[in-house]
């Protein structure tokens, strides 16, 4: 029998069960999972954004998760709209900033993303992200980071033509089935049926397939709280 805690809860993760994912964790575990746990279902569910900023305020303020989870929570609130903060713009981008350069190759690379993703939805400069995601996925490409270019190449996509764009947006689906993410999975599916043609075969079953995981994991972007947005949109 399984009894490592953290193991299950990121399984319960992987499966976009976060509540179960966090009740499972053991008193004593990891904060930074915790934290990471927290702060994700915020951003699938829309709820829990208090718990969320707790968990991230009792790690070690000076570490790279906490700059980097800090940052992504105010960008969060600026993308939804959820309880903005006069700050909340450069507490992003001094958090990404420090999460650069205090973290490792691997935390570099997701404040890169992030950044970019705060130039773009947030800023409109789709050609300042551009670089910032292209750093991102270099290194996943390098270090074979499944989950990081998943998320790079859906950004970098729509800065290519149609088939090229469908290329890269497939490419992205099929690594977040490889890693059996079921929340990114549907999301990918939302993403990639936006850009079919709309009397496309393909486009149709997977809108039939990607609501009813919303469904089951009540995404409300996904089911229409946040028209025509996905969760590329904000997300790692």
């Amino acid at each position: 029998m399984v009894t490592d805690t953290a193991y299950i809860a990121r399984r319960l993760q992987l499966l976009g069960d976060w509540d179960a994912a966090l009740a499972v964790l053991a008193p004593d575990a990891d904060p930074e999972l915790r934290a990471e746990i927290a702060f994700e279902r915020w951003m699938f569910l829309w709820a829990g954004h208090d718990e969320a900023e707790q968990a991230v305020a009792a790690l070690d303020q000076d570490s790279p998760t906490a700059h980097l989870l800090r940052a992504r929570l105010a960008y969060s609130r600026l993308l939804f709209n959820r309880g903005p903060r006069p700050d909340d713009r450069a507490a992003a981008e001094a958090g990404y900033r420090d999460a650069i350069c205090d973290g490792d190759d691997s935390t570099r690379a997701w404040a890169e993303f992030h950044w970019g993703c705060l130039l773009d939805n947030i800023d409109g400069n789709a050609d300042a992200a551009v670089p910032h995601f292209e750093t991102a996925l270099e290194y996943s490409v390098k270090h074979a980071d499944a989950a990081l270019e998943s998320i790079a190449i859906r950004h970098l996509a729509a800065h290519h033509e149609p088939a090229e764009r469908i290329r890269m947006l497939r490419r992205s689906l099929n690594l977040r089935a490889a890693l059996a993410a079921r929340p990114y999975v549907a999301a990918a599916q939302a993403t990639l049926a936006s850009e079919l043609a709309e009397d496309d075969p393909e486009r149709a079953e997977l809108i039939e397939i990607y609501l009813a995981a919303a469904e089951e994991m009540q995404i409300p972007w996904l089911l229409g709280g946040r028209t025509g947005s996905t969760e590329d949109d904000f997300e790692d």
